[in-house]
């Protein structure tokens, strides 16, 4: 089985969803309050380390006014 969360495809994925975060004038911790996380949550999913499902990028998406297919190729 091949290790997805590992692939160039998911690592394009996370450098958008840092980009996105970047863009909106957002700090990690300014992003897990709003999303009741962590700030740790938010800095292993921009690296990579924690896998999100479409529910979860979908808040992600709706915090950073980007439409969901922004992320996903």
């Amino acid at each position: 089985m091949v290790d997805t969360i590992r692939t160039k495809e998911y690592a394009d994925f996370v450098r958008k969803l840092r980009e996105a975060r970047l863009e909106a004038g957002l700090r990690q911790i300014d992003v897990a309050k709003k999303l009741k996380r962590t700030q740790s949550y938010v800095s292993r999913v921009e690296v990579g380390e924690q896998r999100l499902d479409i529910l979860e990028l979908k808040k992600f998406a709706v915090l950073y006014k980007k439409n969901i297919n922004y992320f996903i190729k």
